[in-house]
């Protein structure tokens, strides 16, 4: 079955259909990974987006159970120079082709992923339509015209209720605005309890969680359209330990006063140079988004960089000066890989525990005691 690619500069891309047969409106970006495309299918970060692949062949190690990265792909469509739909690999449980369809995600083989890639390099991203159907070109411009790019991606990604995994060291509560599922491995992985919260958690129903420190997962989308999150992080800052990751890191800094931009075709892909200021040394990462602090916004907010991109200087990571707090645009739980970064989630257990002895926490019964000491006065007044 043919199916074809819109950009709305007009630019029509006719291949071959492969996954659900479906319509759907997106951003359209690229990714640079020469594996994990199931890692980038089930990525929460690409809600609403329409993503190319840039390695040639694809679908030839097929699916397989643990290495999905959330439990609904959110992908809007799949974009491939070959589909490979028989996988040769002894964990493969099914093919790419039949998670598509059970998504009802499409996806398009056969085109030139190589012009497409190199017009968004060029032009920026952009939105575009993945469709199967007999539509003219006309209709679907005009449709394509009043579509408009989604901004309600975290709540759709987000989970709904609490969730809590046990663990027999610190209490992190990770908010959720469209975690990956590495991040949760990470920290039960050192033994942390890991209370997941939704995207909308207010910061006295995170007190009353009585966490250890704030794991601020990735997440979809513009951050300047969670302005419900800047303010809850802002309340948090100091109080507990913070460490962000992606769009966390995104929210991190506009809580503390900087601002975020779009940029032209954003970071996608698993080898992203990154350099540690303070060593000098370069990591090779995992990343995925379209936006980034701006280094001009971050004078006068408490914020110093830690992290630089080596092919843009954009900025990778932040810390505060004052406050328990740090964050990095990349994705140190990266899968499947590089794995430079996990590091990270170490430093920021240790900052948790210099934290606590550096500031002792009043016993829960003395708490309890006082409580009810205030409590019995009231009475008897």
């Amino acid at each position: 079955m043919q199916a074809r690619l819109l950009l709305e500069d007009g630019t029509l891309f006719t291949g071959r259909s492969f996954g659900a047969e479906s319509e759907k409106f997106g951003e359209v970006v690229f990714n640079t990974g020469i594996t994990g495309y199931q890692e980038v299918l089930s990525d929460p970060s690409y809600c609403g987006q329409i993503v190319t692949m840039t390695y040639p062949l694809i679908g030839n190690y097929g699916i397989a159970r643990d290495d999905f990265e959330c439990i609904t792909p959110a992908v809007h469509g799949f974009v491939v120079r070959r589909h490979e739909p028989i996988p040769s690999n002894w964990r493969a449980e099914y093919s790419l082709e039949a998670l598509l369809k059970e998504s009802g995600i499409p996806g398009i083989s056969d085109i030139d992923t190589r012009m497409l890639t190199r017009k968004i390099r060029h032009h920026g991203t952009m939105k575009g339509v993945l469709t199967t159907s007999n539509a003219p070109v006309e209709e679907l411009m005009e449709r394509l015209g009043v579509t408009s790019i989604m901004t309600d991606q975290v709540p759709r990604t987000s989970t709904k209720s609490y969730i809590n995994v046990p663990g027999s060291r610190e209490r992190i509560v990770l908010i959720d605005y469209g975690a990956k599922s590495g991040i949760l491995r990470e920290l039960t992985k050192r033994g942390c309890e890991v209370m997941v919260v939704p995207h909308d958690t207010s910061a006295e129903q995170i007190r009353r969680l009585n966490p250890d420190g704030i794991q601020l997962s990735n997440g979809p989308g513009d951050p300047k359209d969670v302005q419900h999150a800047v303010k809850v992080i802002s309340e948090l800052l100091g109080e507990y330990p913070i460490f962000g990751i992606c769009l966390g890191h995104q929210l991190f800094a506009l809580a503390c006063g900087a601002d975020t931009t779009k940029l032209k075709f954003g970071h996608r892909g698993g080898n992203h140079p990154v350099k540690d200021l303070k060593t000098n040394r370069c990591y090779i990462t995992s990343q995925n988004h379209g936006y980034t602090v701006l280094e001009e916004s971050i004078v006068g907010t408490g914020l110093e960089i830690t992290h630089i991109n080596n092919n843009d200087r954009t900025i990778e990571g932040l810390k505060h000066t004052t406050y328990p707090a740090f964050s990095v645009q990349y994705h140190p739980e990266a899968a499947p890989g590089p794995f430079d970064s996990s590091y990270l989630f170490d430093e920021f257990l240790d900052m948790i525990r210099e934290h606590k002895k550096n500031n002792p926490q009043i016993p829960r019964q003395a708490r309890l005691s006082e409580s009810l000491r205030g409590e019995l006065s009231y009475a008897q007044k």
